[in-house]
């Protein structure tokens, strides 16, 4: 009986072991390795000095290149027959905007006509005084007036002639052309309609939105902060993530009496007519220092328990998460005092999905 409560206890002093050698093995923690399909995506920089940027963000509105605007006013007064254009249409040089039945056009059509018959009678007349002066019957002094009736039929001819080219008509009708390539950013016409030559709104605006203007307002107290030539960066609600890069060329300095604010004017390019007048935008101005400091790129910066970290990657299984201290950010870099040496490397893309993993 003894004999069998010893091997009793000697079995379960073994299974005991075998049971906390086991539960021991499996508190072993096994490093962290990026997946595959998580490699293939991330971006690495490496941690340098970099000038300190300083930036200034101002609020403004996209608007028109006022040097590429046109607005086109009626020139004679008619009924509108036809419009062809509709707001937002893109249309070409030359092309018919309008067509408008005008009683002025018909009656420089029938100047045109009388001016036409009055230059045939006037070269006939001084062809006859031509003759009748070489043969001694016509007195010097008529030949003289002959040929200067004949050339104010020619100037009238081409007078009348230049007003109808002017006004664009044809068979009493005035035909509005758009002067430039672009896009109709306002229309004021509709058919049926009667234009008159003193009234003070504008058919048509064409504009060429291949560059625009941004107005962004400036603060008093950020004003002696503001260069022309300054670099700028543009974003927009439209297309978040998208940064539109143009050049400070113009400051006014005037302030407004309502707000106390000094517009400054920043030119782009739009070659792909994604920006529109009257949207919003936001720019940032980068004034460059003459100081450097270790950087690292703003989006690489994890914000966690009232701290900021990085991610300095040494290999596939081998990333730290790493303590920083701050000095400033800007929406390109962030610039360190402590926690991270020149030459490392840190994740600068998808870095809050392997933080989170190595913190668990």
């Amino acid at each position: 009986m003894d004999k069998k409560i010893a091997w009793t206890i000697l079995i379960l002093i073994l299974t005991g072991c075998s049971i906390n050698d086991t539960h021991t093995a499996s508190k072993v923690t096994q490093p962290f390795c990026i997946p595959d399909s998580l490699m293939n995506q991330i971006k690495t920089d490496t941690i340098s000095f970099r000038p300190v940027v300083e930036e200034l963000k101002l609020i403004g509105k996209v608007t028109f290149d006022q040097d590429k605007v046109v607005k086109l006013y009626p020139m004679v007064s008619g009924n509108v027959l036809e419009v062809n254009v509709a707001l937002g249409d893109h249309v070409e040089k030359g092309q018919v905007l309008a067509i408008v039945n005008s009683a002025e056009i018909a009656a420089a059509e029938n100047d045109i006509i009388s001016a036409q018959a009055n230059l045939a009678i006037a070269e006939k007349n001084f062809s006859s005084m031509e003759n009748l002066y070489k043969s001694g019957i016509a007195s010097e002094k008529e030949y003289l007036a002959a040929g200067n009736e004949r050339e104010k039929s020619r100037s009238e001819l081409n007078k009348v002639t230049t007003v109808l080219s002017i006004y664009g008509g044809a068979h009493s009708h005035y035909i509005i052309k758009s002067p430039i390539s672009g896009f109709i950013v306002e229309k004021f016409i509709n058919p049926n309609m009667q234009i008159r030559p003193d009234n003070s709104t504008n058919l048509f605006t064409i504009s060429d939105l291949k560059r625009v203007w941004i107005l962004a307002n400036v603060y008093e107290s950020d004003i002696a902060g503001i260069a022309e030539g300054e670099k700028a960066g543009v974003t927009t609600i439209s297309y978040p993530g998208k940064i539109f890069a143009g050049t400070i060329d113009k400051i006014y300095n005037v302030l407004d009496p309502d707000n106390k604010t000094m517009k400054v004017r920043i030119q782009l390019d739009n070659p792909d007519n994604m920006l529109k007048p009257e949207m919003f935008a936001n720019v940032v101005i980068q004034q460059v220092k003459d100081t450097s400091m270790l950087a690292v790129p703003a989006k690489s910066v994890v914000f966690d328990r009232n701290k900021y970290w990085v991610l300095v990657y040494r290999g596939r299984c081998n990333v730290q998460t790493r303590q920083i201290d701050i000095v400033k950010s800007t929406s390109l870099f962030t610039y360190i005092r402590s926690g991270v040496i020149p030459g490392e490397k840190v994740i600068a893309n998808r870095q809050l999905l392997i933080y989170n993993a190595i913190a668990q």
